[in-house]
């Protein structure tokens, strides 16, 4: 099928749709100019000289946190600094789409906050968010700023515990919370959007598994192993699909 003919179908599977979930990845930040985490042009492979001895996915684990943490502030600092990026269309076409009562919630495994930037206040973040930041030691809450702004190299908190940012870091469990209602909002959902992902990333993969609606769809440039149960597969960007959506 051509785009167009793709495009005119996801329009009537949207507009029929009374249940609505997106869940997407780091593909649906890139085209706001933040880097994917596994590309050839992704964030991991383009760090600083001074990380090269460490492998891309120590640099935000909890290991690192806790054996290195300047090692870890550094690179958080470097590479994680959201504050100022805006979010693209498709962050608004989805806000919109909420605020029309068609789509339910949006699962999200970026930690950038642009969702909610855009509008949208359904939003579960599997993966944490660089827009809450507290000690782990006594739990106080700072603001997602001070990290960025601290002159200490290791950002500490009164209580001397460690000031860190509320993102699941590797070999950390996702957010109970965040993972519970995104299994719920799927099992209602009748349409299923998964946009910007490849679907590699464990546990997160796992969520495809709780849809029971007829209809997927499935927005993402390179092929996953979703795409054989999709009603629609778009290698086309998501900039390029969501611009055409309009209810």
């Amino acid at each position: 099928m051509s785009f167009e003919e793709r495009i005119n179908i996801l329009k009537k599977l949207v507009n029929e749709s009374k249940s609505l979930v997106f869940f997407g990845g780091a593909g649906v930040s890139t085209e706001s100019g933040i880097p994917d985490f596994r590309s050839k042009d992704g964030l991991y492979n383009n760090h600083d000289v001074k990380f090269e001895k460490y492998q891309p996915e120590y640099l935000l684990s909890h290991s690192c946190l806790r054996d290195n943490p300047e090692v870890f502030f550094e690179f958080y600092r470097q590479k994680l600094d959201c504050r100022n990026v805006e979010p693209n269309i498709t962050h608004f076409k989805l806000a919109q789409l909420e605020q029309k009562g068609k789509l339910s919630a949006i699962i999200t495994q970026n930690i950038d906050g642009l969702h909610q930037k855009a509008g949208s206040k359904n939003v579960y973040e599997i993966h944490g968010t660089t827009r809450r930041v507290f000690c782990n030691k006594c739990k106080k809450i700072y603001n997602p700023d001070y990290i960025f702004e601290s002159k200490e190299r290791i950002p500490k908190c009164e209580c001397g515990g460690i000031i860190r940012p509320d993102v699941t870091l590797y070999e950390e469990a996702l957010p109970q919370d965040a993972w519970i209602n995104s299994i719920k909002v799927l099992k209602k959902a009748d349409l299923f959007i998964i946009g910007g992902t490849s679907l590699t990333v464990y546990p997160a993969n796992t969520l495809t598994s709780y849809f029971e609606g007829e209809n997927l769809v499935i927005i993402n440039k390179d092929e996953t192993e979703q795409d054989k149960w999709a009603q629609l597969v778009f290698r086309e960007s998501l900039g390029e699909v969501f611009e055409k959506i309009n209810i």
